[in-house]
């Protein structure tokens, strides 16, 4: 009788090892394709730099070093920044491969188009942060400092800091919709979870717009705005996949019912 429970137990739990060294797999997959784009990204950093110094919003714009080390991490930095651009359609893949075994054909086909689309919406974010937010943030700064009689020294280190600070969290927010709107198809999420947490969601993402801009109500409509716009898509998105995901069971079940009948 113990073997038998022992057994079943066993038998239980292979699925769930299964799952947890398929994931494993894909984990090791993203990172070496990380890695890989970490080695590209450090012949690529210079030209970046240079793009970056050479359209900042204020002209000749001086940079110096504090530290033997400001000029390897800022290095490093942009490593992992064109690193992390270059893998996000892989790592959207692995995990569009991990779930696929539970989707069906319709919706292994729908999921995969957002594949590319992540990507885009990344680019997208990251545009709207640099020619947006950015100039915003960085003039009001500069405003003060001149209304207050001090001349502006700029660390290289201190002035990338500032715009990864801004740029990484927008560009990660216009990824919402293509994430809410992935998950709603596979199941995780749905529409009424959404609606349930919009408030707090409207919350973190005014808080967000509000830290990332200057302290003054303009910047912080024109930040907020656009990404509260970007949740209330995300849930529009989210209805009209949770519908067709209703659909697609239903008929998944009409027909397994015919072909049983049959």
């Amino acid at each position: 009788m113990k073997d038998s429970l022992n057994a079943g137990q066993d038998e239980d739990w292979m699925p769930i090892l299964d799952h947890f060294g398929e994931l494993r797999k894909r984990i090791i997959y993203c990172l070496i394709v990380f890695i890989l784009g970490l080695a590209g990204g450090l012949f690529g950093a210079q030209p970046v730099f240079d793009y970056l110094v050479a359209a900042a919003p204020v002209d000749n714009l001086e940079l110096n070093v504090f530290s033997p080390w400001d000029a390897v991490g800022l290095y490093m930095k942009f490593a992992i920044l064109i690193s992390l651009i270059a893998s996000i359609p892989f790592t959207l893949f692995q995990l569009w491969s991990f779930v696929k075994p539970a989707l069906g054909k319709k919706e292994q086909k729908a999921t995969l188009r957002y594949v590319p689309g992540a990507l885009m919406m990344f680019l997208i974010g990251l545009a709207f942060a640099y020619y947006v937010v950015f100039p915003m943030a960085f003039m009001f700064t500069e405003t003060v400092t001149l209304s207050m009689g001090l001349e502006q020294t700029y660390g290289v280190a201190n002035y990338f800091a500032f715009l990864f600070n801004i740029l990484l969290p927008v560009s990660l927010l216009f990824e919402l919709p293509l994430m809410i709107l992935f998950l709603t198809r596979i199941g995780i999420l749905n529409p009424r979870m959404l609606q349930k947490m919009r408030r707090l969601a409207w919350f973190i993402l005014i808080a967000i717009g509000t830290m990332i801009t200057p302290p003054d109500f303009i910047s912080d409509i024109l930040v907020s705005v656009p990404l509260v716009l970007l949740y209330e898509i995300s849930v529009l998105l989210s209805r009209i996949a949770y519908r067709k995901r209703i659909k697609a069971r239903e008929s998944r079940t009409a027909e397994l019912a015919s072909e049983d009948i049959d």
